[in-house]
């Protein structure tokens, strides 16, 4: 993968992720019934916020040093706000890494650390694995689990054919026909509670790497898994690739998007970016609105940010695998107070490695430990 990408290797392709896949903790079984969450609204530690270029921090936000002058947002007018849905409190899947090596190091000296800044944290739940028999019973157990708390959960599916252009990501569906089916299953367990999907990780954005008809094919894929997943939950709120603030032009990229029916609101609620990336709040929110400026469509059309990684900026060397100096961003939220950004989530799970400090998509504690301290 090029240095620009979003570094999804480290997110979702291997197997014990964050995420529901065939061969890890099977959702379906386990269920949410089975396991006490952590209480989100009552963490102890909270990760230290990123800077907001907007002239009214949201509550407890606070400046940043990093904060650089081409970070720094025009003004742009307040969209038509939607709904806000039932729950802004977002959920915790009961299964993943960091959970389980909590639970098995209760007497590392790390461990108070990595609880309750990152294990404590919702954070999404990646599909990353091409199991058409299984996925509807997954993904429907995510959910669920999210609605009996009356939380939002957010869930990721990765399975486009040609992921990654054939990087460390790459696999996913054996065709678009495959992958279409896919999604209709996908969709199938989505229920009827507020959830958000964060459609397929550097589909658009790493799409260059296809021939133009290779492109347009996949654009027409992610339309229609925009409209189907919608028509199955008209409460799914639906957000498509838009890369990261250090990689496309916003018009380059709202161009794309806008053949990926993101403009559409038959398919779509707006864009994601800096998914597995380390670029700045500030900085994310000045591309993401020029975007959506650029991408056009109706005024409900918003964002959301990972904020997972983000909290000391980009590396300036560039590098993307697991730098150094890194630090956990803004606590994952459904209400940011900035106008057109719906959400900072944790797309990526912090500790999950890029292959630098441990094997790729592994939850490496030394990593977790330095983001988190």
């Amino acid at each position: 993968m090029v240095a620009a990408a979003s570094v999804v290797v480290a997110a979702g392709a291997t197997t014990g992720l964050l995420s529901a896949v065939d061969g890890g903790p099977d959702p379906a079984q386990a269920g949410p019934s089975g396991t006490r969450s952590v209480r989100l609204d009552a963490l102890p530690v909270a990760p230290s916020p990123s800077a907001s270029p907007s002239a009214s921090p949201s509550p407890s936000a606070s400046p940043s040093p990093r904060r650089t002058p081409s970070a720094t947002p025009s003004r742009t007018p307040e969209r038509t706000q939607r709904a806000a849905p039932v729950s802004t409190r977002l959920y915790r899947h009961p299964d993943s890494q960091v959970l389980e090596w909590v639970r098995d190091h209760t007497g590392d000296p790390r461990h108070a650390v990595i609880q309750s800044r990152i294990a404590a944290q919702p954070a999404a739940v990646w599909f990353a694995d091409f199991t058409p028999g299984t996925i509807t019973a997954r993904v429907r157990a995510v959910t669920s689990g999210g609605a009996a708390q009356g939380r939002t959960p957010v869930v990721v599916p990765y399975v486009i054919p040609d992921r990654d252009c054939g990087g460390y990501s790459e696999g996913g569906a054996p065709d678009l026909a495959a992958y279409d089916a896919w999604i209709d299953r996908f969709a199938a367990g989505l229920g009827s509670g507020d959830v958000v999907v964060v459609l397929e990780p550097d589909s658009v954005a790493q799409s260059e790497c296809l021939s133009e008809r290779e492109r347009a094919a996949r654009f027409a894929s992610l339309a229609r898994a925009g409209r189907v997943i919608k028509s199955a939950n008209p409460r799914a709120r639906v957000y498509y690739d838009a890369g990261h603030s250090g990689w496309h032009s916003p018009a380059k990229q709202a161009a794309w998007l806008r053949q990926a029916g993101a403009a559409s609101a038959a398919s779509s609620d707006g864009v994601f970016s800096n998914v597995s990336n380390f670029h700045t709040t500030a900085a994310e929110i000045a591309y993401d609105r020029r975007v959506l400026d650029a991408l056009g469509g109706g005024p409900g059309l918003g964002a959301v940010i990972d904020t997972s990684r983000n909290g000391a900026g980009a590396p300036p060397d560039g590098e993307w695998c697991d730098p150094s100096g890194r630090k956990l961003g803004r606590a994952p939220t459904l209400a940011t107070g900035e106008a057109r950004i719906d959400g900072y989530l944790w797309v990526k799970l912090p500790g999950e490695s890029d292959g630098c400090k441990g094997e790729p998509g592994t939850f490496t504690a030394s990593y977790a430990y330095e983001l988190a301290r």
